[in-house]
Formats: structure tokens, sequence, C-alpha cells
């Protein structure tokens, strides 16, 4: 490494896993929360319209490395959170999320009761507590965090080696049972959607947390060697598509390589353009992925259903793109407005829900 890259892991403000935030960090989260949006947005809008576009193409190339990276990137900091007390780890990385999955959950049942038939009370309440074992739609993501952080925990002092078995076992056997889906990464290797998604995606979790040293070194490098991390990143993009479209992807081996080499690119290319002003943007996106993530269902839903039925746009890659706008740009005007107002307690959890207040 250079001596400029080396200054630069030093001077990074949490190259120690301890300070503060990271931008190239929250630009690689800005990238996810797009792309988990842009899969949603064009998904629904091509099944409403009977119809794929090129937007269909993209959602397929990310298929690999989409929640991949999602979770190496959560689980980059999780060693200066281990080494706090189990109070407050707890509060951090258990009680945070469940704040947010309990409320969260009721609005977005609310929000489609009548789609679900479930305006009669007893019904709600059944499917509302039934959402605890098995999470409804996009808040399956907000209730595995909790658990991977709990169970990091209760293993993080096993040999790294030991930690790898145990995850990567439980990857494979997720990953032989597959469904048969050219978007989604889903399994049914057990009954329980939470067991199979924790063994396909506990393992990128795992590797952010005890390689986070590695990847944040990565970065560094990347962002002082701009040329040899452009041809990395094409070569990348070449053999990744080749594996996608050739079929490829969903092999058990290969889908965790490309997995792991997606999120790894992922987080050499944000180290790049955080360094440019005007991708500033998708830092903004990643440093409130969380707001967009709780909410972005609802505008999706209204959008789509709207266009879909006055036939503004019938292009499905044109409706995609303004739903997806939608679906990122509602919630993040929504939360500015209601930051300061009673309402805040949507997106920011109150001092009652804390372990420490």
């Amino acid at each position: 490494m250079t001596a400029e890259a080396n200054g630069l892991l030093q001077a990074s403000p949490r190259a120690d896993l301890t300070g503060s935030r990271v931008v190239w960090v929250d630009v690689a989260k800005g990238w996810c929360i797009i792309l988990v949006v842009t899969m949603h947005s064009t998904l629904g809008v091509g099944l409403a319209l009977g119809e794929t576009g090129w937007l269909h193409t993209i959602v397929a190339f990310a298929k690999p490395f989409r929640m991949p990276d999602f979770f190496m990137v959560a689980g980059l900091f999780a060693a200066s959170a281990v080494a706090k007390s189990w109070r407050t780890y707890l509060d951090r990385k258990v009680i945070h999320f469940a704040y947010f999955f309990v409320l969260w959950l009721g609005i977005i049942l609310l929000v489609k009761a009548r789609e679900l038939q479930l305006t009669d009370p007893d019904r709600f309440l059944g499917q509302y507590v039934w959402a605890f074992v098995e999470p409804f739609s996009t808040m399956w993501f907000i209730h595995l965090l909790p658990i991977f952080f709990v169970v990091l925990r209760l293993i993080w002092n096993w040999t790294i080696w030991a930690g790898l078995v145990f995850a990567m076992t439980l990857h494979l056997a997720a990953a032989f049972h597959l469904v048969d889906d050219p978007y989604a990464l889903a399994s049914d290797w057990t009954p329980s959607s939470v067991v199979n998604n924790f063994s396909l995606f506990f393992i990128f979790f795992y590797i952010g947390a005890k390689a986070a040293g590695p990847i944040l070194h990565l970065a560094a490098v990347a962002s002082v060697s701009r040329v040899p991390a452009a041809i990395a990143i094409s070569l990348w993009l070449a053999l990744h598509a080749w594996f996608v479209y050739a079929g490829l992807s969903d092999i058990p081996g290969i889908g965790f390589i490309l997995g792991l080499g997606g999120a790894l690119a992922i987080a050499t290319i944000s180290a790049v353009l955080a360094l440019y002003a005007p991708f500033q943007i998708f830092k903004t996106l990643g440093a409130r992925s969380l707001v967009i993530y709780l909410s972005f269902v609802i505008p999706m839903v209204i959008t789509r259903i709207g266009l879909v039925n006055s036939g503004l746009i019938t292009n499905v890659d044109g409706a995609s793109i303004a739903v997806i706008v939608s679906a990122i740009g509602i919630p993040l005007a929504f939360s500015t407005l209601i930051r300061k107002t009673p309402l805040a307690f949507l997106y920011l959890r109150p001092s009652w829900a804390r372990l420490k207040r």
C-alpha cells in the first residue's frame, strides 16, 4: 500500500471502527437502498403492466449482491459495538431495530388492511402477531438484523475459522434450495423464512464484522489508486454480468462468490465516488437509508396504482422510474417535515424506547 493510502486509512474517521461516520460507507448504503427500491418498484410495475424492460435486466444483474452488500456493510462496525456492555449492545443493536419493526409493521398492515382483508380487528391482530414469526413484506430485513447482532455477540469469541465454517455451512444448505426466481434471492430450505434468510445472509454480515479492517483498507487504497480501481471494477462488471446472464449465479458456491465479490466491488466504487461532489446524493441517501427502507412501500404502491390506473405512463421503464423517485423522495421529504413535530417518533426512537436514556 502506498504511503498516501496508508495515511488516508489512518486519517479515516472510522478506520479504527470507533469514530464518526465514513463517507464511502454511506455512499455504499445509498447504492444498496436504491437497488432495493428499484427491485420492488420495477417488479411491481412490470407485473401490473404485464411487461419487462431494461430495468428488469439491472435488477437481475444486482440480485447476487444486493442484499449481501447491505448485510456486509451492516456488519462493518459491529466490532466496536461488541466491545460495549450487553446493555448498551442490546439497546443499540436490538431494541433500536425492534422498535421500528413493531411500529412500522403496524403502519404497513394498516395501509394494506383492505387489500389483505384484515378489516376485522381479530384478523388484523392475528396477522400482526404472526408477522413476528414470519415477517411481513419488506419488514423481514428489520426483523433479521437484531437476530444477526445477537448471534454475532454470542459467537464473537470463536476463532474466525469456526465462525466461517458455521456461517458457510448454513449458507450452502440454504443455497442448495434456492427458489427459481430470476430477480429475488430466496430459499425454501426450511418452512421458516427467518431461518432461510439467516442462513443465506449471515455469512456476509459475519465477514463484514470480522474483516472490517481489510475492507476499510481496500476502500482506502481504491480512493487513492483510482486507475487500478477502475480497471478492477471493469473486470468485475464483465465477469459478474457473464455469470448472471449465463444463468450460473444461483449455483451454490458461485452465488456466494458473486455476492461477496459484488459487495466488495460496491465498497470499492463507493470509496472512489465519495471523493466527488456530484455523488454526495448517494451519501445523503445512505445516511437516511433506514428512513427510506421503513416507509418506501407506501408511496411506491400508491404511485404505482395511480400511474397504472391513469394510463399517464404506459412504458414500463418510465413508470418504474417514476415509482422509484416517489418511493425514495416522499419518505425523505416527509421525515424532514416531521422532524421537529410530535410525529418525529416515526423515524427517531424516543427516550422511553431506550435502555440507556
